[in-house]
């Protein structure tokens, strides 16, 4: 299994305008609710909101071999995990602005904005999240 922290690392040192704060909480919180078997692919941070302004919201992105993972602690107890399994995936959407983008994740059930996360981070993002996608749900679909 691929370590989330390296992942997380090298993806902060790859596209150090991405703001993200306390990653290594957040990751500790999809780290806890991986299952056996679940191996990790790829990960990056973001902030879960939708403006550049709003940079308190900082969080994880773990894309496993079952599911996508989003992971926030709070700064008081407790902390919000998101998961997003192949079937409630429906698309994806880039936003590329002046020095920030979004990822925009529809599901069946609702719609996750992730910003301010580096406009040359915004590519490898959407391969690496709809190639999955797109796979698993032709698998799913035999």
């Amino acid at each position: 299994m691929k370590n989330i922290d390296l992942l997380l690392k090298k993806f902060k040192s790859k596209y150090p305008s991405t703001i993200a704060w306390r990653i290594d909480k957040h990751a500790e919180v999809v780290k806890n609710h991986l299952n056996k078997g679940e191996e990790v692919l790829y990960a990056f941070a973001a902030q879960k909101n939708k403006g550049v302004t709003e940079i308190f919201f900082s969080c994880v992105v773990v894309l496993t071999n079952k599911r996508l993972l989003i992971g926030h602690k709070r700064v008081v107890p407790g902390y919000f995990l998101y998961s997003i399994t192949p079937e409630m995936y429906n698309d994806l959407t880039v936003k590329a602005g002046l020095i920030w983008g979004n990822i925009v994740i529809d599901t069946v059930k609702e719609v996750i904005e992730l910003s301010n996360i580096s406009k040359s981070a915004l590519d490898e993002i959407e391969t690496n999240v709809t190639e999955f996608m797109m796979k698993e749900k032709k698998n799913s679909n035999k």
